[in-house]
């Protein structure tokens, strides 16, 4: 099965995201390429508002991740509530 990733700058704003993608997706891995957090996962990979939420402990714009995020592959499905990231093939 074809990965799915997703790579934002390793910064305080970007870290809240990156522990809610891992406690949302618990196939995925984290690597730590200079200056980066990159996160694979087998096939499918979601980003949820609420988990970020929950992190942050204030609402939060799912929109906001695109300040950070440096590169992702996959194709990709957007809304209010969720961001995500999958790959047939």
């Amino acid at each position: 099965m074809s990965k799915v990733f997703i790579a934002f700058q390793d910064n305080e704003e970007s870290r809240p995201v990156v522990d809610a993608i891992l406690a949302d997706n618990p196939a995925a891995d984290a690597t730590y390429p200079p200056g980066l957090v990159r996160i694979e996962a087998p096939g499918h990979l979601s980003i949820r508002r609420s988990s970020i939420e929950a992190q942050t402990g204030q609402d939060y714009d799912l929109q906001q991740i695109h300040i950070n995020l440096v590169t992702l592959s996959g194709n990709v499905d957007e809304s209010d509530d969720e961001f995500s990231l999958t790959w047939n093939g």
